[in-house]
């Protein structure tokens, strides 16, 4: 995997083909391969660039003492599509909701449109029994890694308080375990992750920071899931009427990782958002 050093540290990304960019994020406890079920469903002409966020699953930790709050990983994301030269960019979000916050920062110079399925909003900042399961474990001692270890076990990683309401189909192991081992195998890590966690989510701010996007100018396609109780439905119902040239549609017997839960159904919405937009350019 390329690395590219940013001010915060180094992040690992993949990429693939060549043409406008298309940078797809992740949520915590993840990092990319969340989308390879996806990735050979997307249209060529596109260069798609995958990061790995400091959420708790990048294989290397960042430089001590970085503001990791909301504020500061959307600063990470700005310094990354800067220091990858990236203009014009098709931004899409998944589970972790921060990213939109770019608008608010006044950090969206270099997004052109944005892609958002099932993710934090408003004031659902940590989401749902699992957020509320993150808060314990990052509260307790040791906790983390005890988290990590559960999500290895596959009778409770599908209980609604860990990846249950998460995704309507088990995940696979080695999927998992691609997400856990970083955590396990180096404290600091788990350090990042923390540094994120305590950072604090003051609902008012949460709000108004999703708010700010009615100042988006770009396309936005909202492809939100019908099911599921972890980010409310009416969210992506709220997002679409916010964002001024927002559309929606909404993908049925999906959770919130619907990349995963419908490969196809998802691929071809996004296709179609890519594929559209550059014939009418």
């Amino acid at each position: 995997m390329p690395i590219v050093d940013l001010p915060a540290g180094q992040v690992h990304y993949v990429e693939r083909g060549d043409g406008p960019p298309v940078v797809l994020l992740h949520g915590l406890l993840m990092n990319h391969t969340v989308w390879d079920t996806v990735l050979d469903r997307l249209p060529a002409g596109f260069r798609y660039v995958l990061p790995d966020l400091p959420l708790g699953a990048h294989p290397i930790p960042l430089k001590p003492g970085v503001d990791l709050s909301l504020r500061g990983l959307n600063q990470l994301i700005a310094d990354f599509l800067a220091a990858l030269d990236l203009r014009d960019v098709t931004l899409v979000h998944s589970d972790w909701g921060g990213g939109l916050f770019l608008t608010a920062y006044g950090l969206d110079e270099r997004v052109g449109r944005l892609v958002v399925l099932p993710c934090e909003a408003f004031d659902n900042f940590p989401p749902g029994l699992p957020g509320k399961m993150a808060v314990v474990a990052t509260a307790m001692p040791g906790g983390i890694s005890l988290a990590l270890r559960q999500l290895r076990v596959r009778w409770l990683r599908s209980s609604p308080l860990l990846f249950g309401w998460m995704a309507r189909r088990p995940l696979p192991d080695d999927l998992v375990r691609g997400w856990t081992e970083p955590g396990l195998r180096d404290e600091l890590i788990r350090r990042d992750l923390l540094a994120y966690t305590k950072s604090g989510f003051p609902k008012a701010e949460l709000i108004a920071n999703t708010e700010a996007l009615r100042r988006f100018s770009g396309d936005a396609l909202i492809l939100w899931s019908a099911a599921g109780k972890v980010m409310p439905r009416e969210h992506g119902r709220r997002l679409a009427e916010l964002i001024p040239r927002a559309r929606l549609i909404e993908i049925e017997d999906a959770y919130v990782l619907s990349m995963l839960d419908r490969p196809d159904a998802v691929g071809a919405a996004i296709s179609e958002f890519l594929t559209g937009d550059r014939a009418q350019r």
